[in-house]
């Protein structure tokens, strides 16, 4: 019989597929920003964006968007859409 140095019950950072770590540290960070006031912020700042400035979040996005495995239906941004 083979001895086995490695304990099956040791802790490893290794979490397997995906990171529930880093998942619930960005979950709370994202909680943090809405119940923080944040998103209104943001949303003004969206507002303020020059054409130039639109153009580049668009081909961000879609940079984004082509390395996905597939375009989550549930988002919708316009950034052409003029202030509210």
């Amino acid at each position: 019989m083979s001895k086995h140095t490695s304990n099956p019950r040791t802790k490893s950072d290794n979490q397997g597929e995906g990171n529930r770590e880093a998942a619930e540290a960005y979950n709370e960070a994202q909680q943090a920003f809405v119940r923080e006031g944040k998103v209104e912020d943001k949303a003004d700042e969206r507002r303020g964006m020059s054409d130039r400035e639109r153009r580049e979040a668009e081909r961000a996005e879609h940079a984004g968007e082509s390395r996905a495995r597939e375009k989550d239906p549930n988002v919708v941004r316009d950034y052409h859409r003029q202030n509210d």
